[in-house]
């Protein structure tokens, strides 16, 4: 766990405008993992507060960016582009560390990870619910963009993520862990048969084992 004293914030200009990195820094860091937030949330979502909050014990620096529209108060994201741009200008802040980064995020700031892994020179990609298809439009796939990734490649989704279940994508390089029963923000039914610590348990262990493995 990381405490007070762990944490620092900075600011960083883009061409997009300001973004926000919050780092939760590892006492001997290995890697740095770099992740941004969906369109409808902030650095805030369950997945990442709770990777921030274990994942610095075992080497891995977590960078919880915020991307200039949510930095700048809006309620609606840009488009794919715009994002792109943003996650662009702060990759270098993300990199000043000198440790190989991981490029991630939830949701829509999974596919800007995706889109820009290659371009930018990640150690690798870490999806979080990665929006496969709008709900109930499975024929509006982005797979490609997943599969272009071009970097050692996981994917964590929910169960039950109406953007795409597991059982939904394509073979590929990459590797899939399913939280069973989560929706798109890991939400777990009380009828489930985990809890909701039990679900978020399921990332941070996978996420461990898989950066552990990355090596660094």
């Amino acid at each position: 766990m990381t405490s007070e004293s762990d944490v620092t914030t900075e600011t960083v200009a883009t061409d997009a405008g300001e973004a926000r990195v919050t780092w939760h820094h590892a006492d001997a860091p290995r890697l740095v993992l770099a992740a941004s937030h969906g369109a409808g949330g902030g650095i805030e979502a369950r997945d990442l507060a709770a990777l921030a909050a274990v994942l610095p014990a075992h080497g891995v620096t977590v960078a919880l960016v915020e991307q200039p529209w949510r930095v700048a108060g809006k309620k609606v994201a840009p488009a794919p582009k715009t994002l792109d741009t943003g996650w662009r200008g702060v990759w270098p802040a993300l990199t000043k560390p000198g440790l190989p980064v991981i490029s991630g995020g939830r949701s829509a700031g999974a596919r800007v990870a995706c889109r820009t892994a290659t371009e930018l020179g990640a150690h690798a990609v870490l999806a979080l619910s990665f929006p496969l298809h709008p709900p109930g439009k499975p024929e509006k796939s982005r797979a490609e963009e997943l599969l272009g990734a071009g970097v050692p490649t996981v994917v964590v989704q929910g169960g039950n993520d109406p953007f795409g279940k597991p059982a939904e994508f394509p073979d590929g390089d990459h590797d899939l862990v399913e939280v069973p029963h989560a929706d798109h923000g890991f939400a777990v039914p009380r009828r489930a048969d985990l809890t909701q610590e039990d679900a978020l348990r399921v990332i941070t262990d996978a996420v461990v084992r898989w950066t552990a493995a990355l090596g660094g």
